[in-house]
């Protein structure tokens, strides 16, 4: 269990978790271009921790460019094991009102502008998306949430959009019919390439607004969701204080992400070039140099 490794990616908010005091910034490359900023790398409670901001420090990254996969690369370059992804969503139900955060178990993905795979090209690998957060690291999600008193639901669908715009009326009443409990634009393909590293991954959604199906709350407006963002952000570093310490005992040894690309790599291995599985050595080298 000692060779596990945390890594939270932070979303709208949370662009630093300042009680990490001991600090180093790591500055990397992939074959897919530079993560999103420098990764903090630090040691809190004997353990190390890695922290990348999705949007990057000062959030000028725009959901629909966001490199995902240098993200998951980088990290995974670092021997991450497990990422918490902590992100800012509106939400689609009555019972989850601004404040709250939710555990996801599900997504449904409608982005359209991304790259969503490292098997872009040469080599195709198709992996099980089924159960798409690890339950352990839920788990482990839900101990910290609960040591901070934080209001949350565990288990939750969540929607993930283009962005940057917010939803149409007719969009959100849309996702409301589909019984989704969540809207945000980032944890796809996030997820589904942690997936394809084989790294475990857990989703906390912190609820800013009602997006705009909500008759009292007709309007997402940035500066109101930025208020709660502020809220939330402080309550997501002291769940982050709680995971670190408490992950490591979650973690199922035998959770599917361990080896799922064992049975997902399709392509005969004549077809495979020496220069794309250099280029997947880090995501895929377990598989690819057998």
């Amino acid at each position: 269990m000692a060779n596990n490794k945390l890594a939270i990616i932070g979303g709208s908010g949370l662009y630093d978790v300042e009680e990490f005091k001991d600090r180093e910034l790591i500055d990397l490359n992939t074959p897919w271009g530079k993560p999103s900023d420098q990764i903090l790398k630090t040691v809190y409670k004997n353990k190390e921790v890695y922290f990348l901001p999705r949007h990057g420090r000062g959030h000028f990254i725009s959901p629909s460019k966001i490199n995902f996969r240098a993200n998951i690369d980088s990290l995974k370059q670092l021997g991450v094991t497990d990422i918490v992804s902590v992100s800012a969503v509106g939400s689609l139900k009555e019972n989850l009102p601004p404040g709250k955060f939710v555990i996801i178990d599900q997504f449904i993905d409608r982005t359209f502008a991304r790259n969503k795979t490292f098997f872009d090209e040469e080599i195709v690998a198709h992996v099980s998306m089924a159960h798409p957060t690890s339950k352990g690291l839920m788990n482990a999600c839900e101990n910290a949430i609960k040591k901070e008193g934080i209001d949350y639901q565990k288990g939750g669908t969540y929607v993930v959009m283009e962005g940057p715009q917010f939803s149409t009326l007719a969009e959100s009443n849309l996702y409301r019919s589909w019984k989704a409990d969540v809207i945000g634009m980032t944890n796809m393909p996030e997820a589904k390439l942690a997936r394809e590293a084989e790294i475990r991954y857990a989703s906390v959604s912190m609820v800013t607004d009602y997006d705009c199906w909500h008759p009292d709350h007709e309007n997402v407006d940035v500066q109101q969701v930025i208020k709660v963002l502020l809220d939330n952000a402080s309550k997501a570093k002291s769940m982050i204080k709680n995971l670190v310490d408490n992950f490591d005992n979650h973690i199922d040894p035998d959770d599917p992400t361990n080896n799922c690309l064992d049975v997902a790599i399709i392509t005969d291995p004549e077809k495979r070039s020496q220069k794309t599985k250099d280029k997947l050595k880090t995501v895929a080298g377990r598989v690819l140099n057998k």
